[in-house]
This record gives structure tokens, sequence and C-alpha cells, in this order.
């Protein structure tokens, strides 16, 4: 009698992996949508840097997802509360520095990926080498997120 029930339990568990293939896909911003993102995230990454200067932690705290990570040149990799420690030591951050050659990419959720290329001091050295970093904000409960960056550093120009 077990053995003609069971058949029967797994029915509805096949059901269940066809469920999210029935979903619609995310729609892709259009151009106005998208434009609307890059202010919003640019006005976003203003306060950020602000943040980063006036050393406000609450404002800090917000704008970086919980599991956000960044990737420094020499591979290392910083937490959320790493990344804050850092910014409330003064540290030089891409998220604060000076910008050339920016460029965002809107993409569904929304999620918009920004890339630039900044001048960074190196403390131990006190030597400012060129980076070149990308940084992915999301959208979160409470408005946008930084998620993820990373920053690689450009090979120093002999001319």
């Amino acid at each position: 009698m077990l053995a003609a029930s069971l058949p029967l339990l797994g029915l509805p568990l096949l059901a269940l992996p066809m469920a999210p293939a029935l979903a619609h896909p995310p729609r892709q911003p259009d151009s106005a949508e998208a434009q609307k993102y890059i202010q919003e995230v640019t006005a976003f990454r203003e306060k950020h840097a602000k943040a980063i200067k006036d050393k406000d932690f609450a404002t800090l705290r917000a704008a970086y997802a919980d599991s956000y990570t960044h990737t420094h040149g020499s591979g290392k990799l910083d937490n959320k509360d790493a990344r804050i420690v850092a910014a409330m030591a003064g540290e030089p951050l891409i998220e604060a520095a000076p910008v050339s050659e920016l460029s965002f990419r809107v993409f569904a959720g929304p999620t918009v990926i920004v890339t630039g290329k900044s001048p960074i001091l190196n403390l131990k050295e006190q030597k400012t080498y060129d980076f070149r970093w990308v940084c992915v904000y999301v959208t979160a409960k409470d408005g946008w997120e930084l998620a993820v960056s990373q920053a690689t550093r450009l090979p120093v120009s002999t001319n």
C-alpha cells in the first residue's frame, strides 16, 4: 500500500520546478527609464561621496548592501564593515575620488553598472595611481545600494 501512494506524493513536486519557467522575464528599462535611473544613481553617488568626506556613519551604513564586497587592485577583499571602517579612517576610496571616463549601463531590476577611471593615493607609498573601477548599484527597499565594486590599478605610463 505504501508503494502505491509514493507515485502520488511525487506529483506536486513535479509541478514546482515548472513554475519559474512560466514567469515573465524582467523587462529591460526603456530609454526614458534608463535615463531616470542614471540620474538617481548619479545623485546617490554624490550623496555617498559626501558621506565619505563627512564621515557620516549612518549614511554610509545605508549606502552599502549588507552583502557588499570590494576587490582592491591588490586582490584584497573588503566587506561592508571593512569598507565603512576605511571610509571613517579617511582612506582614499573610488566611491569619493575624482572620476573620468564615466559610463553607465542600465539593466532590468533595475541594476546600474558604473565604470570609470580615478586617481587614487596609495597611502603607504604616498604616490597616486590611476585605477579603472566598476561599481554595481541595485535597488533595495529604501532606494539604491552599492552591491559590489572592484578596482584595477593601471600600468604607470612611461611617456
